[in-house]
C-alpha cells in the first residue's frame, strides 16, 4: 500500500475502471481536475470505464448528468451500472410473471423493457400477489421505506421467487458530514429478517467487473495486470477489484476521507495497492 499522486499512476496501466460518485464527482458536482484526469488518460491511450452501482439510470442520462456538471469526456459506452447487470438476468432469465420493485418509475423504465411488466411497491396490493414473479430493489426513493419494506417482507415470507438487489451500495455522501442510507442497507435489512441471501448485482461482486473486463477483450488483447480500479469505497471499489484480481487505488474524496482513511483501512482489513488524495 503506497500513498501517490494519481497522475503517476495512470502510465503504468492500459485500462483503468473509474467508480463514479466520490471519484468523478460528489453532491457538490466534479471533483476538481476530474474532466482533465479523463482527457490526459485518453490522450495517453489508456482506455477507461465508469463502474457504477447506480440503477436509477440508463447509461445516456448518466452522461447527460456528468455533462451537466463539466464532465464531457465519458460516452454511455464508457459506462457500466448495476443497473446494467439487473437487466440483463431479467432479459435473459425471462422468469414468469411481473416484478415488484422499490424505486423510482425512471428507473423502472430502463430496466423493465415490456410496460406493465414491473409494479412499483408503490402500487401493489395482495390481488397481484399470484401474478408476482420476482421482486427487485432499485432506488431508496420512490416509495415510502416503512410501507414499501413492509409490503416487500410479508410478499417473501408467503412466496419464493428471485429477489434481485441492483444497487449493493450501502449508504451515499449527502454533504460532507453526512451519508444517507442506500438500496444495499434496504435490501440487507429484508435479507436478514428472512434470513435469505439475494441475487446481488454492482460492487463488491464480479458481475460487472468481468462485464466490463469482457468488453475491454473486444477491443484488443488485456489481462488484468493492465487495469487499476480506482474508488473511494473500501467495501464496494477496493474489494470488488481485490476480488477479481486487478490493481486497486483508493482515493479520499468520497465515503473515505483523509482524515479517517487510516483508520478505515486498518480496521477492515482491506488494503489498496495505492491511495490517492485525489484523481484530479
Amino acid at each position: 500500500m503506497k500513498y501517490e499522486s494519481f497522475h503517476n499512476l495512470i502510465p503504468k496501466y492500459k485500462v483503468i475502471f473509474f467508480d463514479s460518485y466520490g471519484v468523478l464527482k460528489t453532491y457538490r458536482g466534479m471533483i476538481d481536475g476530474a474532466n482533465d484526469t479523463l482527457k490526459s488518460v485518453k490522450d495517453q491511450g489508456i482506455l477507461f470505464k465508469v463502474l457504477t452501482n447506480d440503477a436509477s439510470r440508463s447509461p445516456e442520462q448518466m452522461v447527460e448528468s456528468l455533462r451537466d456538471i463539466g464532465l464531457d469526456q465519458v460516452s454511455p459506452s464508457d459506462i457500466v451500472t448495476s443497473g446494467m447487470m439487473a437487466k440483463d438476468f431479467l432479459d435473459n432469465k425471462r422468469l414468469n410473471g411481473k416484478s415488484i420493485y422499490l424505486g423510482t418509475k425512471n428507473s423502472a423504465e430502463y430496466i423493465f423493457n415490456e410496460p406493465g411488466s414491473g409494479i412499483s411497491i408503490r402500487d401493489y396490493n395482495v390481488e397481484d400477489f399470484d401474478q408476482i414473479g420476482s421482486v427487485v430493489f432499485l432506488d431508496d426513493e420512490g416509495y415510502e421505506w416503512e410501507v414499501g419494506v413492509n409490503k416487500i417482507v410479508n410478499l417473501l415470507r408467503r412466496k419464493v421467487v428471485p429477489a434481485i438487489v441492483a444497487n449493493s451500495d450501502l449508504i451515499y455522501p449527502v454533504s460532507k458530514m453526512d451519508v444517507s442510507i442506500a438500496t444495499g442497507s434496504i435490501a440487507l435489512l429484508v435479507e436478514h429478517i428472512l434470513n435469505r441471501r439475494f441475487i446481488h448485482f454492482g460492487k463488491p461482486d464480479s458481475p460487472m467487473y468481468h462485464y466490463a473486463f469482457q468488453n475491454l477483450l473486444e477491443s484488443g488483447s488485456y489481462s488484468k495486470k493492465d487495469v487499476l480500479m480506482v474508488g473511494d469505497t473500501l467495501h464496494t471499489d477496493i474489494l470488488g477489484g481485490i476480488k477479481f484480481g486487478v490493481d486497486t487505488a483508493l482515493v479520499c474524496t468520497g465515503n473515505t476521507t483523509q482524515e479517517n482513511v487510516h483508520v478505515a483501512v486498518e480496521s477492515t482489513g482491506i488494503k489498496p495497492d495505492y491511495i490517492c488524495d485525489s484523481i484530479g
